[in-house]
């Protein structure tokens, strides 16, 4: 956000773990930020993560006991409620009512079409997909996505605003299931799950091929970029030198696999002993901590800049 501009008013509305990490990065970017959860305890609760982490921009944020007091004079609202079709559809017909004629309304669902969600709006051009990575003052990544109704200005504020409180917005040009992220994150589960269903490798050995291996790649590159990168004339000759094998491993990923019991108590045992005597909020902690220090590399070194040695 630049200097001479003044940071807009912004609502979040649900406070659980996307919506008090979503109001951490309005507040740290000097929103003015209200945040309305129809479930008290989990206001307090979400208020106290904000000061136990001593996150930046605290002074910005105010709780608002009703949800009219929350919209007021808001340009952006971030709406952060449970995943449930009909909850949503109902408060975004309440925050069409209540909030300025101006304001985006935003939804930080996973799954549900906007076109679905602003059913009972009055005014749908508004009305926009903003799709946080978990948890968003972390990773920044957003995928924004309206409807044949949204209008271009609507996603083009925004995009305008996302990008201002340092997130990385990215417009999707059409609706499908689980939009991009998670589309991507499954197809890894599902045959990351087949691998282990088949006794090809513990779950150690996947963890660590994904942590140790292809996850550094993708810090960095997209699954193109690296395709780009392993040859050195490019993804052309990438493709044309192993199409035949790529298309026959692909007609061989293994099919949507089950979740028994069984099985989902070998991952967890798995993971239990992999994290030893830490806890999952040290994971978690150690999780953010080091993806901001990935942040600050990248930034620090952007793609072009003059090496003193090649590696």
């Amino acid at each position: 956000m630049s200097p001479a501009s003044r940071p807009p008013r912004v609502a979040v509305v649900g406070s659980g773990v996307i919506g008090r990490s979503w109001t951490a990065v309005f507040a740290r970017a000097g929103c003015a930020t209200s945040v309305f959860d129809a479930d008290e305890r989990q206001l307090e609760r979400a208020l106290a993560w904000l000061r136990e982490h001593s996150l930046s921009g605290s002074e910005h944020v105010r709780a608002c006991s009703t949800l009219e007091q929350a919209v007021d004079g808001a340009a952006y609202v971030q709406e952060c409620g449970p995943e449930q079709l009909p909850l949503k559809q109902s408060l975004f017909a309440e925050l069409d009512r209540l909030a300025p004629g101006s304001a985006v309304l935003a939804s930080s669902t996973s799954a549900f079409d906007m076109r679905d969600i602003s059913e009972a709006t009055r005014h749908s051009e508004r009305c926009v997909v903003a799709h946080p990575v978990n948890p968003p003052h972390i990773i920044p990544v957003v995928e924004v996505l309206g409807t044949a109704r949204t209008s271009p200005d609507t996603i083009a504020r925004a995009c305008e605003l996302l990008s201002a409180v340092g997130q990385t917005p990215v417009v999707l040009k059409k609706h499908v299931q689980g939009f991009v992220l998670n589309r991507l994150q499954f197809a890894l589960l599902r045959e990351a799950v087949h691998l282990l269903k088949a006794g090809v490798a513990d779950a150690e050995s996947i963890d660590a091929v994904v942590r140790d291996g292809l996850g550094l790649r993708w810090a960095l590159l997209g699954p193109f970029g690296v395709a780009d990168t392993n040859k050195d004339d490019g993804v052309r000759a990438y493709i044309r030198g192993y199409e035949s094998w790529i298309t026959d491993l692909m007609d061989q990923l293994g099919p949507t696999p089950t979740f028994e019991p069984e099985l989902t108590e070998r991952i967890a045992e798995a993971l239990d002993r992999a994290r030893g005597d830490v806890s999952r909020a040290q994971v978690r902690a150690w999780r953010d901590r080091m993806v901001l220090e990935i942040r600050r590399l990248k930034a620090e070194n952007p793609l072009g800049k003059a090496e003193e040695r090649e590696p």
